[in-house]
């Protein structure tokens, strides 16, 4: 079970094995080198995924700011930038985010910093889109950390994300 402010591994009865409460704030102090719990884990990989998969449907919701910045070069390409500022009342790594977006409408970029690890500093690169039901969806998902002039740095992966076998229900 999921929620902003509480995450738990519950059996199917709904009794209550382990829980978090607060799961944000646990991360105090955190680096990237910090070890995290199961439920640590459980809680970041929750709100990183939904905010993946979700946008930019979310950008909908009330409360998101969204400014466009100046357009980037990479890859041989010119990406335009969105600057995406996400409301309190929703869970994810990152209040300040940046999408990079290809002359086809897709994702290409999304950069962040990683709040609750230190703030470091990530450059998550998004490919191998699919189509499922109409809506183009990401399968390759890679994230390098960023140096401060914004280029991606090539080493170290530190998260390898592949999406397969995709259904909308």
């Amino acid at each position: 079970m999921f929620t902003p402010q509480r995450v738990a591994v519950e059996t199917t009865a709904g009794d209550v094995v382990e829980a978090l409460e607060r799961p944000r704030s646990s991360f105090a102090g955190h680096t990237l080198e910090t070890p995290w719990t199961a439920l640590q884990l459980a809680y970041f990989a929750g709100t990183a995924m939904w905010t993946y998969l979700t946008q930019p449907f979310t950008f909908a919701l009330p409360g998101f700011q969204t400014t466009e910045l100046t357009p980037w070069q990479e890859a041989g390409e010119e990406w335009r930038r969105l600057r995406v500022v996400w409301p309190s009342y929703l869970a994810t790594h990152s209040t300040e985010q940046t999408l990079y977006v290809g002359d086809d409408g897709l994702f290409r970029r999304h950069d962040y910093d990683v709040e609750i690890a230190g703030n470091n500093a990530a450059a998550h690169y998004i490919s191998d889109y699919t189509q499922v039901a109409g809506i183009m969806v990401a399968t390759k998902h890679r994230v390098f950390p960023r140096a401060a002039d914004g280029q991606a740095l090539p080493d170290p992966l530190i998260v390898s994300i592949d999406l397969s076998d995709i259904a909308f229900t």
